[in-house]
This record gives C-alpha cells, structure tokens and sequence, in this order.
C-alpha cells in the first residue's frame, strides 16, 4: 500500500510579471514502513513539493494522497498524520520550558 501518491505535482509561482514553475510534474510514490530521504540540488522543488505534500501549499495541478486522504479534498485528514520533519528540526537547541 502507498502512503504518499503524487501523480503530475506542478506548482507555479508568478513573480515580476512571470510565471515560475517550482515544481514540474513529479511523480511519486512512498511505500509504508520505512524512511525516505528526499534528496535533489538547490532549486529542485524539494521543499515546494514537501509544502505540498504537508498541505502548507496547493499544487497548481496534478493530485496527491497521503495514507487515503486526498490533499485538496482532505486537508486536515492529511495534517493530522505524521509527517515530514525537516532536519534540523526548526527548534533552538538550546529551548528550555520552565513549568
């Protein structure tokens, strides 16, 4: 079973009168049980096709479903399973909670 499905992910961006494509037909598919890196060189869409994939960005076409729940159709079914976790985490590593 698939956990992540993208089919055609394309996210455009308009900037100064252009159009950017930062992301141009991915095609993805994540089986269950493991982790997955997500590797490519700067400017690749990594983190345009993550933002997707996490709901925090609507592709401009294409569909994608994390673990069933349809991105467009579904979000907070998406937002409330587990997911991607930047490294490093966006924390300061020196946090400290006083209770």
């Amino acid at each position: 079973m698939a956990i992540i499905e993208a089919r055609g992910l394309v996210r455009t961006f308009k900037s100064h009168k252009r159009t950017v494509e930062a992301v141009r037909g991915v095609d993805l598919t994540v089986g269950g049980g493991g982790t997955v890196g997500f590797l490519g060189p700067n400017g690749a869409g990594k983190t345009t096709t993550l933002r997707m994939l996490t709901t925090l960005l609507n592709p401009t076409a294409g569909t994608a479903t994390v673990a069933g729940a349809d991105l467009p159709r579904d979000p907070v079914g998406v937002r409330c399973l587990p997911h991607a976790s930047p490294t490093p985490p966006p924390f300061h590593d020196q946090l400290i909670v006083d209770i």
